[in-house]
């Protein structure tokens, strides 16, 4: 049996610390690093020191990866919360409901765009670019280059709710 000895919040974890209790490769701790994701300090030996309140940010990191966030989007959402100090609640909160927004925003589009696959799916001819139902005669070849459509549909949504 294991016993639990309590732990300072001010103590600072070695890189093969973070890694076992993450699961997270060193690799990718040093990654996050250099993007700003995550912060560590420098020992006199020039070995990496985090402090404990890291776990919490590459834990969240993790989970967002699992679920094909982008890490630019984490960045957005972690932009506020301190990597010196402790983040308090009250950070985390504002943190959470900056992602909140990004993930809503995220999820609309992903029903945008199964709902456009159904759609074309559906219709038989299994072609974005000749499809006779949403884009007749390859007309929206003349507006750019991408998935025009889904565009348009969102401009149409973002519109519909200034409204």
């Amino acid at each position: 049996m294991r016993v639990s000895v309590p732990h300072e919040p001010e103590e600072l974890l070695t890189i093969g610390e973070m890694r076992r209790r993450t699961g997270v490769a060193a690799s990718a701790l040093r990654y996050y690093e250099d993007l700003h994701l995550i912060a560590a300090v420098r020992t006199s030996g020039n070995q990496r020191r985090y402090a404990r309140h890291m776990l919490r940010r590459v834990s969240l990191i993790s989970v967002a990866k699992r679920l094909g966030v982008p890490l630019a989007d984490v960045q957005v959402a972690f932009a506020d919360v301190p990597m010196d100090t402790t983040p308090s609640h009250a950070d985390w909160q504002r943190a959470s409901r900056r992602w909140k927004a990004q993930l809503e925003e995220r999820r609309r589009g992903l029903e945008r765009l199964e709902a456009e696959l159904t759609g074309c799916i559906g219709c038989g001819c299994l072609s974005l670019k000749a499809c006779a139902l949403l884009n007749p005669d390859d007309a929206l070849a003349a507006t750019g280059a991408g998935p025009r459509r889904l565009a348009d549909i969102r401009a149409e949504e973002d519109r519909d709710d200034d409204e």
